[in-house]
This record gives structure tokens, C-alpha cells and sequence, in this order.
């Protein structure tokens, strides 16, 4: 399966441990030596993506990601991630 990463900013994300809707995906980071996709990145709950620090970022790890559907991103987190750099 192929997907851009505009199809991906299309999607909510819905965390399946609780439910919870925690936004649309507004940035990819990945590690370049391998192009390998390290994480998808979220905005803060509640905000603007404008108006918010990268800081404030959700974090969720491409591994957490269970399944990419036609219009949502399923993922398991028991937390929300924000580390600063790949593993």
C-alpha cells in the first residue's frame, strides 16, 4: 500500500486504547540515513497549528500506528510521546 503524505493530513488520528480523537497529522519526521518514517506528528490539543510551539507537539511513534484506514489512523498509546528525536 502506497499513501502521501497529503492523504495522511486528510486523517483524524483515534488513539484505540481510549477512543479519543487527537487531531490530524501535520508533519512526518523520519531518519534520513534510512528514510525510514520515525513518527507522525499531531498538534496540541485544543490549539491552532499556527499558534503553537513544535514543543507542544504530540509525538507518536510509526510503530504505534495499528492500522491507516480510508478516513482515520488507529494507533496505541498508553501516553502521549514527545521526545525530541527518533530511536
Amino acid at each position: 500500500m502506497f499513501c502521501s503524505f497529503c492523504s495522511l493530513r486528510d486523517k483524524e488520528v483515534v488513539n484505540i486504547r481510549d477512543g479519543k480523537i487527537l487531531g490530524c497529522v501535520i508533519d512526518i519526521e523520519f531518519d534520513v540515513p534510512t528514510g525510514k518514517i520515525c513518527r507522525i506528528v499531531l498538534p496540541p490539543p485544543g490549539r491552532f497549528t499556527f499558534f503553537s510551539s513544535p514543543k507542544n507537539n504530540i509525538y507518536i511513534p510509526w510503530d504505534h500506528i495499528e492500522k491507516i484506514g480510508d478516513d482515520t489512523i488507529l494507533v496505541r498509546c498508553a501516553e502521549i510521546i514527545c521526545p525530541k528525536k527518533c530511536k
